[in-house]
């Protein structure tokens, strides 16, 4: 829709299920004459109910959009659903408004469905506009509390970004306001009904504190990573290699690279110009004494658009640049495009994981 993928899990049906099912009574209480045909209207309700969430949906993608951010689709779930931005707002200004675009529209269709609640004919249709507008607000109002993965978690981290002049701060202190809401909505159930609550109640409660630890976890662990960005620096992690012909026998290539002082090895043509990397995965699995026989070309990936990175890439750039072209060894060149190293994907990965 609007050329943004949309993606509906198949657990949506289980909460259509149960909506239907738990909606019923709700629906007879109002429109006794229905008979079995409240089931169908409960289940008109989950649809609509998932629309509205859809319409909240677009407004993050749609305002992300706008802003230049692309968007690589929207997912509904059992519990609601989430959008998928391709990369973080350069700015908090703009973090906080794609976060509150969400929110404001559901507050809208709420406050459209309680004007239009009278004004409409017919005791389903009322019902149903009356319902989806209730909804419509409690799905509003709950999405702005401060605490990650809420969108009022992530406007609580551009508003921390923004008077702090800390991205990773914002999003430490909105994740560890997540872990809270989480452990307060699990006892949600048993505070309103005086300690007897229902199992319906339980179980739903614990379905949504389960999901937002999850994500305050997850969020709590991405903030944690991104601060240790600044280590990824491509020249101080890039290991200094050896230029070599592809004829050469793997063991005079790595006896070169040894009385160099190198660990890495770049294949080269006659000119100079690098055409391959010789992987260190497949240097380990040739016998040592087959070594001689096997040339460092049968040892070698060709270099492919996307491997050849420049020694000022860094940080979050450097990781993005290696999520599109996978692979355990990229080529490091200067400003010159002469070679400078070669990046191995494990010490990207050590410099990330080291505390």
């Amino acid at each position: 829709m609007a050329g943004i993928p949309v993606h509906v899990s198949p657990t949506w049906f289980i909460v259509a299920a149960v909506i239907t099912y738990w909606g019923e009574p709700l629906v007879t209480d109002y429109l006794p004459d229905l008979g079995n045909g409240a089931y169908v209207v409960a289940f008109g309700f989950a649809v609509l109910l998932y629309l509205s969430v859809l319409v909240h949906e677009f407004g993050h993608a749609l305002t992300a959009r706008a802003f230049g951010l692309p968007v690589r689709g929207i997912t509904l779930h059992f519990l609601g659903g989430y959008t998928e931005i391709e990369r973080e707002s350069p700015t908090p200004g703009r973090d906080l408004v794609v976060s509150a675009a969400g929110p404001i529209l559901s507050l809208a269709l709420g406050g459209l469905g309680l004007l239009a609640t009278e004004a409409v004919d017919g005791d389903v249709l009322r019902f149903l506009v009356w319902e989806l507008a209730v909804a419509n607000v409690v799905v509003g109002v709950f999405n702005l509390l401060p605490a990650l993965p809420l969108d009022g978690g992530h406007m609580l981290r551009a508003a921390v970004w923004r008077f702090g002049g800390d991205e990773n701060r914002g999003t430490v202190v909105a994740a560890r306001a997540g872990q809270v809401l989480a452990g307060l909505v699990l006892v949600m159930p048993f505070v309103l009904s005086g300690g007897r609550p229902t199992l319906f109640g339980v179980i739903w409660a614990g379905l949504v504190a389960a999901l937002m630890w999850s994500g305050a976890t997850q969020a709590l662990a991405v903030g944690r990573m991104r601060a240790r960005l600044p280590r990824l620096d491509t020249r101080r992690l890039a290991r200094r290699a050896a230029p070599v012909a592809p004829d050469l026998p793997v063991s005079e290539a790595l006896k070169q690279a040894n009385q160099a002082g190198v660990t890495s090895l770049v294949v080269v043509d006659s000119a100079g110009r690098p055409t391959g990397l010789v992987m260190e995965a497949a240097v380990a699995a040739i016998p040592e004494q087959r070594r001689p026989w096997v040339s460092v070309a049968q040892a070698a990936r060709s270099l492919e658009t996307g491997m050849v990175l420049s020694l000022d890439v860094s940080g979050d750039s450097l990781l993005r640049a290696m999520r599109e072209t996978p692979a355990s060894e990229y080529l490091v060149v200067d400003e010159h495009g002469r070679v400078y190293g070669v990046l191995a994907t494990t010490d990207v990965d050590a410099a990330l994981a080291a505390r």
